[in-house]
């Protein structure tokens, strides 16, 4: 059973420590990097949501949600809407459906409306990350025809 957990004193030198693969690490940031972006956006207005995923008692990933407009250069549709900013599940962990349920539970936790209301979540990527295309098609996000930093945008209204 997968749940989203806060990151805390205790469990973040071991969340730094989780990679994905060589091959996959030209498609998501650091977890170290990522959670000093959360400190940034929250320090600057900003609504990040970061949570370590775990697999009953072991880590497994981490993802960045954040809400609204974080003073990047963003597309329009992040006004008001959610965003899955980083997903990754470490490399030793992967192939096991862990991906599949952390973005189940991360998509039942973002129709909570836990930062205010929304009607969409989007979720930019690589144009060549096939495995993470077919990750989001398959829970209904869309490619909206929108280019973000040099990656297709997909759209799943909640």
């Amino acid at each position: 059973m997968i749940t989203l957990r806060k990151i805390t004193l205790e469990n973040r030198r071991e969340l730094f420590r989780l990679e994905v693969s060589k091959e996959q690490q030209k498609y998501v940031a650091s977890n170290l990097s990522s959670v000093a972006s959360c400190y940034v956006l929250a320090t600057n207005g900003g609504s990040p949501l970061p949570f370590a995923i775990y697999a009953k008692e072991q880590m497994v990933g981490f993802v960045m949600i954040v809400y609204g407009n974080t003073g990047y250069d963003q597309p329009e549709m992040a006004d008001n809407n959610y965003c899955i900013l980083r997903l990754m599940i470490g490399e030793q962990y992967q192939k096991q459906g862990y991906g599949r349920e952390a973005m189940a539970k991360i998509l039942d936790y973002i129709r909570t409306f836990p930062a205010g209301p929304a009607k969409y979540c989007w979720i930019a990527y690589e144009a060549d990350n096939i495995v993470a295309k077919r990750l989001y098609e398959s829970f209904g996000f869309c490619e909206n025809g929108e280019i973000y930093n040099n990656e297709p945008i997909a759209v799943l209204e909640l």
